[in-house]
């Protein structure tokens, strides 16, 4: 399985992968980063028109296909209205499950699975595209992590970032 996250900075961008191999792992088997120039200027509503190409890049740099991605973000951002998650999906023809973890709502989203971790009043909301949201939801409340967001989730952002 693999995280992916990005983080833009003026004119570029860094994309973090983080491959595990359990729900539950603590540590990543593998991380990667990569610095891009940005593909595309920011365009509301089009937000994946800026993001895939990172995403693509950060799998393809990689050694093998994931079995499952999960990304920062919504797969789906109404009942069928597509997401950067959903685009992911088709750009990998329907091969690679995705799963997307947001951690703010998102108007007028209904289909999302509200997720409760350590304690928080604030849910992370969960949408996938070939596999069920709902067990998808189940799986991430059991990442390892004692706080809202999970370990492995919160090392991507880390790394996109540069702050480890």
């Amino acid at each position: 399985m693999f995280c992916l996250d990005v983080h833009y900075a003026d004119a570029s961008a860094t994309v973090a992968a983080v491959v595990f191999a359990s729900w539950t792992d603590a540590v990543a088997i593998k991380e990667t980063t990569l610095t891009l120039p940005v593909a595309a200027g920011y365009e509301p509503g089009e937000f994946y028109k800026r993001e895939l190409p990172c995403l693509m890049a950060a799998i393809e740099s990689l050694d093998e296909m994931p079995g499952l991605i999960l990304i920062d973000g919504y797969v789906w951002l109404g009942a069928s209205r597509p997401g950067l998650g959903a685009r992911l999906y088709e750009a990998l023809d329907g091969k690679v499950p995705v799963v997307g973890v947001a951690k703010t709502a998102f108007q007028g989203q209904t289909e999302a699975v509200e997720v409760y971790r350590g304690g928080s009043r604030r849910p992370l909301f969960v949408t996938a595209a070939g596999v069920s949201a709902q067990e998808m939801a189940e799986r991430v409340s059991q990442m390892h992590g004692e706080y809202r967001l999970p370990t492995l989730i919160k090392r991507a952002d880390q790394l996109c970032r540069g702050r480890v």
